[in-house]
């Protein structure tokens, strides 16, 4: 299991795939390394693909009591001190949801390490809705119930369509919602509201592929648009009928948006 300190956290990592090029991919906010395998599937052939798991995810170092909270400038810290420590001086940057918003930090901040980026169902600030959703997000999770805080987020990361054909399976998910460390996951909503990049979007140079679900709910289509309108060198995609989570629900369609665009 590789592992390693980076801006003092113990960071979980995988590489996989070998050439010129490497994309990093940064994680949604209750998501892990295993959530990319579709992407990680159909890319690495092409390119060396590092995936990670920020602290406070997957298998990477937890938050505890008396810690710092967690901030954006934090997170692409660690970011920039684990390339700096897998010897990697630039790449494509990407991400979904809290990963897209970490990419457009990521870029504002490292901007010499950047390729091109790839934001995904992402916002460049939260306006009261996304809010109250996220602030209900860690309420929840205070509670210490994980299965409530499965069935109280699920739905906002899927369609009706894909809840609808896939509901068993996303049933049978709600054991290995156990594995979320609750407090980390208030310290991911807690930064998630601080978000607001709007305004600099356009000192953003890379070309920038942005990504929708056409039917996210939790983070809306024109969300995407403004990034999308605001960064000078960027394409929006939007995904026929996908929601939240759309690199689960419509991973050849994401995949193929991807690959054409990174390998362009």
């Amino acid at each position: 299991m590789p592992t390693l300190t980076a801006n003092g956290a113990e960071l979980y990592y995988e590489l996989h795939g070998s050439g010129p090029d490497t994309l990093i991919l940064n994680n949604g906010i209750i998501a892990s390394t295993g959530s990319w395998a579709a992407q990680v599937a159909a890319l690495s052939p092409h390119l060396r693909v590092l995936v990670y798991d920020m602290r406070g995810q997957g298998r990477s170092q937890k938050w505890q009591p008396g810690d710092p909270d967690y901030t954006w400038t934090q997170h692409a810290d660690d970011l920039a001190a684990l390339m700096d420590a897998l010897d990697i001086p630039a790449a494509h940057i990407g991400g979904i949801s809290y990963g897209g918003e970490l990419t457009q930090v990521f870029a504002l901040r490292y901007p010499d390490r950047c390729r091109k980026l790839v934001i995904a169902d992402a916002v460049s600030h939260v306006e009261p809705m996304l809010d109250a959703i996220a602030d209900s997000w860690a309420r929840i999770a205070a509670t210490g119930d994980h299965e409530m805080f499965y069935r109280a987020t699920w739905y906002w990361n899927f369609s009706e369509a894909f809840f609808g054909s896939r509901y068993e399976f996303l049933t049978s998910r709600i054991d290995a919602a156990k594995a979320l460390d609750l407090p980390s996951v208030i310290q991911l909503c807690r930064c998630f509201l601080t978000m607001d990049t709007t305004a600099r979007l356009p000192e953003i140079a890379q070309p920038t592929c942005v990504i929708v679900g056409e039917r996210d709910i939790l983070k809306p289509v024109h969300y995407s648009e403004t990034i999308a309108e605001c960064v000078p060198n960027a394409d929006l995609h939007v995904i026929e009928g996908a929601g939240h989570a759309s690199f689960w629900e419509q991973p050849e369609a994401f995949n193929q948006i991807l690959l054409d665009f990174l390998l362009d």
